[in-house]
């Protein structure tokens, strides 16, 4: 199953973006959805995770306050709205999906997510 990430690009800092992630209607209930990010010589990183039923939210520290997850499941969606951006924010940004029975709970581990996107790049200017 391939999610497909979008809304990457280039802005300056204390600017937003806001980055979504669809995935086949099929499955997206059954999804819970993490967003991570990778930048150049750096491990990935955590940045957002949401249950199924979008009850349970989860941030990594260094994003939060500024980051917002949120799930659409009428349009299979899921997205990471990023505000007051930074330099330091500039990576790759990845969703996956997690199949599960659980309808609360998110997963902030990389390697508990079966489902990757191809990635989307974001670049903070200062």
């Amino acid at each position: 199953v391939q999610l497909q990430a979008s809304g990457g690009g280039l802005v300056q800092a204390g600017g937003s973006l806001r980055l979504s992630c669809a995935a086949p209607g099929r499955i997206f209930s059954r999804l819970a959805v993490g967003w991570f990010r990778q930048a150049p010589g750096k491990e990935r990183e955590f940045v957002a995770a949401i249950s199924r039923s979008g009850g349970s939210i989860g941030y990594g520290d260094s994003v939060k306050g500024r980051f917002t997850i949120s799930r659409d499941n009428a349009k299979n969606t899921v997205y990471l709205q990023m505000n007051s951006l930074k330099p330091e924010d500039t990576a790759v940004y990845y969703c996956a999906g997690k199949s599960t029975i659980l309808s609360v709970g998110y997963f902030h581990t990389w390697a508990e997510y079966a489902y990757w996107g191809q990635g989307t790049q974001v670049t903070v200017s200062s």
